[in-house]
């Protein structure tokens, strides 16, 4: 079993940043691939950026420039920094793996931003 624990997140004011921190545990041969995904009350769970095994990054069009995502292979972890806060940020965000045993999301991680 695959289990994936995020931290960091909280509140902020806009124009802020946070920084987002996952971690996978269990028994895990391989990562393909390690993510960040939100959801915004009343709204659809969207992607927000993710990366390779290989480094390969892939952002949300909306989020471009101000977060950066990263990983630490050996440690099976990935963190989100998150620059330039908006209001349109404010959303649990969950972390998603693409592991040898399949994917797995964590529970999530509640980011407000306030004015």
């Amino acid at each position: 079993q695959v289990r994936l624990v995020e931290s960091g997140g909280g509140l902020v004011q806009t124009g802020g940043s946070l920084r987002l921190s996952c971690a996978a545990s269990g028994n895990i041969f391989s990562i393909n691939a390690m993510g960040w995904y939100r959801q915004a009350p009343g709204k659809q769970r969207e992607l927000v950026a993710t990366i390779t095994s290989s480094g390969g990054t892939n952002y949300a069009g909306s989020v471009k420039g101000r977060f950066t995502i990263s990983s630490d292979n050996p440690k099976k972890s990935v963190t989100l920094q998150m620059n330039m806060l908006e209001l349109e940020d404010t959303a649990v965000y969950y972390c998603k793996a693409d592991t040898d045993r399949g994917w797995s999301w964590g529970r999530g991680t509640q980011v407000t931003v306030s004015s």
